[in-house]
């Protein structure tokens, strides 16, 4: 298509089929279509696929093939790979880009049936069809991290071999390993002559990568059922670790029915009990370990760091949370922070099984400032509500605080409950983002776009007419946009009804924030997710405190220019004195000015706590001096307040290693769970047995086997 522009087929939800010639192609999904252009930001491009599919855009990936070529998948990620895509394709009718979403390996099924073998070889634990069976649909579930191709990263050799493993189970062929070390893996189809092979090694950037794999089968066996033994309680225990984790209940029978459905193997529910004792007491020693070590590290930050507040607390059905709130953090809030605190619950692309709940502020630059965080294994009402108790107790002086947060979770309730007298804002992301999905397919793109617009305007209007402006605009388009508008609680996200103090913030990035600094490579533990915040703090303040002593202005650098900015415009305007402190400043309407009061009836000085145009007007008409008339909190003196304290170092003398005793030891409960049935109630007079007790061989106790036994594993 001429002048850069070309009109996509964007295709979701589908699967790419593999066929004989190597070439892929997709199927089924839903598809739309878009016209995009040369000047379309990716950051736009995404935006419009996550709004056309309903997706988060954090949550999916895009890619299209280059004309002549359907090898070979291209990802697009920036804005210069989108203006590429537009130039590659703009002899195109069309151009077929793919969404994928993030996290799942995609299926790629052959057009022709794989022809394998199977093995008895002790190295593997996979099974093969025999030629030309349907192949089994597999879920998604637990098979994360499976083998794509070439270029494809892991951690290192072991992460490599367990997604080999789960490959394997999960296109039921067995495979033998060549070498297999540190450096290298070399991995070939158990029967002889096939052509099946792989080979990972360490790259320059010693990352552990796939280098070579060839994907295809050219053996001819029929399976064989020694396969199944080669699926060891191991490998079963790691693959339901997760899954047991979160649901205790976890039977054997589910675990067959799982791994039957998910992986196409047949084991039998011995090897199902055995799998599942052994996840049960790893996941008992790492609870057990985690509690130590998290209730050693709590007592070291408040040794080292005084003043500070760190909590560990566990709860009986094996779940534990830890808040914790440096000194220097708490400090440089209430000295130089505005009252206005962002509630973000982040989940942690490094480690997926926590989540973060912080509680950050915005210091006098309007750069983030965390004031405390927690560690939970979910973001539920309970865990907020306790969050929120320690938060406030962790305060040493008492203001009225403005929160901003999402609509979820009970906030709302939890924030009223604990900060009496405090205020709570929506954040105006995601309010915006409910919004576009009270948007149906009658309206054009324009037409959406505008009245995505006009609500923006709803939220930043900072008088009740302007407000009233807006939902109007939207009413002339839909009676029923305009009553979700009114019917959203206007008067906890609207400038025009807010009564807290925002500053002109409305929402947090926090979570970009947070997951960049816990980018480890190797899944990090919940001590060293709360010691890289320590460590990421630590070089903040500093960082951020050195910088501040270069400054030569009453006002922080970004402020003074804003003031410098509006200053410009404000020459402009005519002033006309009413009595000693009112102005009235005209412009294209009248605004009155109070100067005593801090006041305009634009509202955009009481709103933003800067002088607004008009104002600045009358301070330059009466002389005054504009830093005496900007909030405190913007000042250069009390930016340095914020960071003029320090977190200080933790050594790592006396840490708990595996095996040391723990000064101060948490009780960590063991798993447990509710047995099935009515509880067994012990007899008033038992009847003495005169048969011989058995006993268990697994806890060694009298009175029952090991199929019977009820001890924790």
């Amino acid at each position: 298509m001429a002048g850069g522009r070309i009109v996509t087929i964007c295709q979701f939800g589908g699967e790419f089929v593999t066929n004989s010639d190597g070439s892929m192609s997709y199927d089924g999904g839903d598809a739309k279509a878009m016209e995009i252009n040369r000047e379309m930001k990716f950051s736009e491009f995404k935006s419009e696929l996550s709004s056309m599919f309903d997706s988060s855009t954090d949550g999916f990936t895009i890619k299209y093939f280059l004309p002549n070529n359907k090898k070979t998948l291209i990802t697009v990620s920036n804005d210069n790979d989108l203006k590429r895509m537009v130039d590659f394709n703009a002899d195109s009718a069309t151009t077929d880009v793919y969404v994928l979403k993030k996290n799942r390996n995609r299926t790629i099924i052959r057009s022709t049936p794989a022809d394998s073998g199977t093995s008895t070889d002790g190295n593997t634990a996979v099974v093969a069809p025999r030629r030309g069976a349907k192949r089994l649909r597999l879920s998604t579930t637990g098979q994360e991290g499976l083998i794509t191709g070439v270029g494809q990263v892991f951690d290192g050799p072991k992460p490599f071999r367990d997604a080999l493993q789960k490959y394997g189970a999960t296109n039921n062929f067995s495979f033998k390993f060549i070498k297999n070390d540190a450096a290298s893996v070399i991995a070939e189809c158990s029967v002889e002559g096939c052509s099946w092979r792989i080979q990972a090694s360490r790259s320059a950037k010693k990352e552990f990568t796939i280098k070579k794999m060839n994907d295809t089968h050219t053996c001819g066996r029929v399976i064989s059922k020694e396969g199944h033994r080669l699926a060891s309680q191991q490998w079963v225990a790691n693959i339901i670790k997760d899954k047991l984790r979160d649901s205790p209940d976890y039977k054997p029978r589910e675990i067959l029915n799982d791994l039957q459905r998910e992986y196409g193997l047949n084991l039998n529910y011995a090897q199902a009990w055995r799998g599942r004792s052994i996840a049960e007491k790893e996941l008992n020693n790492s609870h057990k370990e985690a509690c130590d070590q998290l209730n050693w590290f709590c007592n070291r930050i408040m040794e080292t760091n005084p003043g500070s507040v760190a909590v560990l607390q566990t709860t009986g059905d094996m779940r534990f949370h830890v808040f914790v709130a440096f000194h220097a953090s708490l400090g440089g809030f209430e000295h130089g922070c505005r009252p206005l605190i962002f509630l973000d619950a982040i989940p942690l692309k490094a480690n997926k099984q926590w989540k973060l709940l912080v509680a950050t502020a915005v210091d006098g630059e309007n750069n983030i400032f965390p004031v405390s965080f927690s560690v939970a294994e979910a973001e539920t009402n309970d865990n907020w509500l306790w969050f929120l108790v320690q938060l406030k107790s962790a305060f040493s002086m008492s203001r009225t605080i403005t929160f901003v947060s999402n609509k979820q979770n009970g906030l709302e309730e939890a924030v009223a409950q604990v900060f009496e007298d405090s205020y709570h804002g929506y954040c105006v992301h995601q309010l915006i983002e409910n919004f576009k999905a009270e948007l149906d397919e009658s309206w054009t793109q324009e037409v959406k776009d505008v009245l995505v617009h006009t609500f923006e305007r709803c939220v930043f209007a900072c008088k009740v007419e302007e407000f009233n402006e807006c939902v109007t605009s939207i009413k002339a388009e839909s009676q029923e946009l305009s009553e979700w508008v009114l019917a959203s609680k206007p008067e906890i996200w609207s400038n025009a009804y807010f009564k807290g103090h925002r500053f002109g913030h409305y929402y947090s990035n926090a979570a970009d924030t947070f997951n960049n600094w816990i980018s480890m490579r190797y899944e990090p533990s919940l001590v060293q997710i709360v010691d890289v915040i320590r460590c990421k703090m630590m070089e903040m303040m500093y960082s951020r405190r050195e910088s501040s002593n270069t400054w030569t202005e009453a006002l922080t650098p970004s402020v003074n220019r804003r003031m410098e900015e509006e200053m410009v415009k404000a020459q402009a305007l005519n002033v006309v004195c009413t009595s000693g402190s009112v102005f009235e400043v005209q412009d294209d309407s009248i605004n009155v000015v109070n100067i005593e009061t801090w006041e305009c009836t634009c509202r955009r000085w009481q709103v933003f706590g800067l002088p607004c145009m008009h104002a600045l007007a009358v301070i330059e008409r009466t002389d005054g001096c504009v830093y005496d008339f900007c909030s405190k909190y913007f000042l250069t003196e009390y930016f340095r307040s914020t960071y003029a304290l320090s977190i200080n170092p933790i050594p790592d003398a006396g840490w708990p290693g595996c095996g040391d005793p723990v000064h101060s030891p948490v009780s960590c409960p063991p798993r447990t769970r509710r047995m099935v049935g009515r509880p067994k109630v012990k007899p008033a007079t038992p009847r003495v047995s005169i048969k011989r007790s058995n006993r268990c061989g697994r806890c060694k106790s009298f009175g029952h086997n090991k199929q019977t036994c009820k001890s924790p594993a």
